[in-house]
């Protein structure tokens, strides 16, 4: 047998780079249509459980299959269950867009396929990392002094963070020596505080009791901060040692929002390390007519947000801002010999700002994105949203039967079907039932949040792809519906 023959039979099954390019055009042919006949698909497929799971095979292949048949199944058995998360009417939760140009940028780093832990592993990888973060915090406001990393979710930046706080707390002990004998920490966070944030206290084994939750107050449900430096002052008297405190710029929930000129004043008085969790409304602060929103950030130890969610970049991209990286650094990182770069002074190795020691190539899509659009296409489109959010709630405020519970902040607005007459049990039960038939129906998704202990209904207007005539349609569903419940 020849080399080549040899080679040829030894050779992996399945699809090779030969034939990639014919199938890597079918696919970018098929997200063409996709994208372009999203209008027309309900954005919530039907709620059939197990639908996926039994037209699956129990057991995995033996023998290769084709990339026709396994394409094939992609679009019959996978997407018809898919939740369409790049829906133009897609008002639940926050946005996770996919512009296309980023998503292109994914395409080619899926290609290269590199491991971006340390410098020396993809320099340029590290090295446009440094750039465009530092881009991304011009462009929301952030001074100098601040240096950007690129972490998978804002959840893991919070545990980063919250771990910084621990070791702060425990002058750098707590990695070697554990926490048994070190007193009980405390980590102050608003009520509202999103939930990825009760993970990080646990998950860094300060445990959720010693999470101190403060009372909310104002119009943006913020934090107390009278009610927030009691605390610390009590916990102290106790015995106990603050560590920490996490603020937030536009919650989950509703949106709340902290006073971080006053709570980060507070922290540094009081020697806590201060996290701000912006992960939707971070992204807003390109456009500086909503900077009041973060007046006084620059106080902060630590920042997250996401440009995976408001911005663009497809997930995951979360950016992490230190004031001081130095402190994340002696933290997390983990320096064994074969990880270490020699003659290479004055790099940056990004695995040591992170908790994961692998990395994704993620900072292309955020050149890709930030130069495809530019900020001023950017801000646009956050300007739209903003404005088509403010349509919707007026209009929504208007029909029979429903009031505004929380009202606009930026693009997150929260209301309820109120008829009178009702109980609390019976309000809930009936916007329960107002919420699935609004997503029943398909034309839109809403999804509900609980707040002051009623049932509310959140719209958030972010789709990239979104357009008034969207939010026209936002108006039509939530009227005909609630009317429809009404006189049933």
């Amino acid at each position: 047998m020849s080399d080549s023959a040899a080679d040829n039979a030894s050779a992996m099954p399945g699809l090779d780079w030969s034939e990639f390019p014919e199938w890597g055009a079918r696919a970018a042919q098929w997200a063409g249509d996709y994208h372009a006949g999203l209008r027309a698909e309900p954005v919530r497929p039907p709620m059939q459980p197990g639908l996926t799971l039994g037209a699956l095979p129990e057991a995995p292949p033996e023998q290769a299959e084709s990339t026709e048949a396994i394409f094939r199944d992609f679009e019959e058995i996978i997407m018809p269950a898919m939740t369409h998360w790049q829906h133009p009417r897609f008002f639940a939760y926050f946005p996770a867009n996919a512009a296309p140009i980023a998503v292109l940028a994914e395409y080619l780093a899926s290609s290269v396929a590199a491991q971006c832990m340390l410098w020396q592993t993809s320099p340029a990888a590290t090295e446009l990392e440094t750039r465009v973060m530092d881009w991304l915090r011009q462009a929301v406001g952030l001074p100098e002094g601040f240096s950007g990393v690129i972490q998978d979710t804002a959840s893991s930046a919070t545990l980063a963070a919250v771990l910084t706080m621990r070791e702060r707390a425990l002058d750098w002990a707590g990695n070697e020596q554990g926490l048994n004998e070190a007193g009980r920490l405390r980590i102050y966070v608003a009520d509202e505080v999103h939930s990825s944030v009760d993970a990080a206290v646990w998950i860094a084994g300060i445990g959720r009791e010693n999470m101190v939750r403060i009372p909310v107050a104002g119009p943006n449900r913020g934090m107390d901060v009278s009610a927030l430096e009691q605390a610390i002052e009590l916990d102290r008297a106790e015995g106990f040692i603050p560590a920490g405190l996490i603020a937030s710029v536009g919650a989950t929930s509703v949106g709340s929002t902290d006073d971080l000129e006053a709570v980060l004043a507070v922290a540094k008085a009081q020697g806590l390390f201060s996290h701000v969790d912006a992960a939707w409304a971070g992204s807003a602060m390109i456009c500086p007519e909503f900077r009041t929103l973060w007046t006084g950030i620059e106080g902060a130890d630590s920042i997250v947000l996401n440009p995976h969610k408001w911005l663009g970049a497809p997930f995951d991209c979360s950016a992490h801002f230190l004031a001081d990286p130095d402190s994340l650094v002696k933290t997390l990182a983990t320096q064994p010999e074969y990880l270490k770069t020699h003659g290479a002074d004055g790099v940056i190795n990004y695995s040591e700002w992170s908790i994961p020691l692998g990395r994704r190539f993620r900072a292309l899509k955020l050149w890709f994105l930030l130069r495809g659009h530019g900020l001023e296409g950017l801000r646009s489109m956050i300007r739209d949203h903003v404005a088509w959010a403010q349509m919707v709630e007026t209009a929504v405020a208007a029909i029979r039967g429903v009031e505004i519970v929380t009202p606009c902040m930026l693009s997150l607005f929260t209301f309820r079907l109120h008829p009178e007459g009702l109980s609390h049990a019976e309000l809930d039960d009936l916007n329960i039932a107002l919420v699935e038939a609004i997503n029943t129906d398909g034309r839109i998704y809403l999804t509900q949040t609980r707040i002051d202990g009623k049932l509310v209904i959140r719209f958030q207007a972010g789709p990239f792809s979104m357009t008034r005539a969207d939010a026209e349609m936002a108006i039509a569903v939530i009227g005909e519906t609630a009317e429809r419940m009404q006189e049933g």
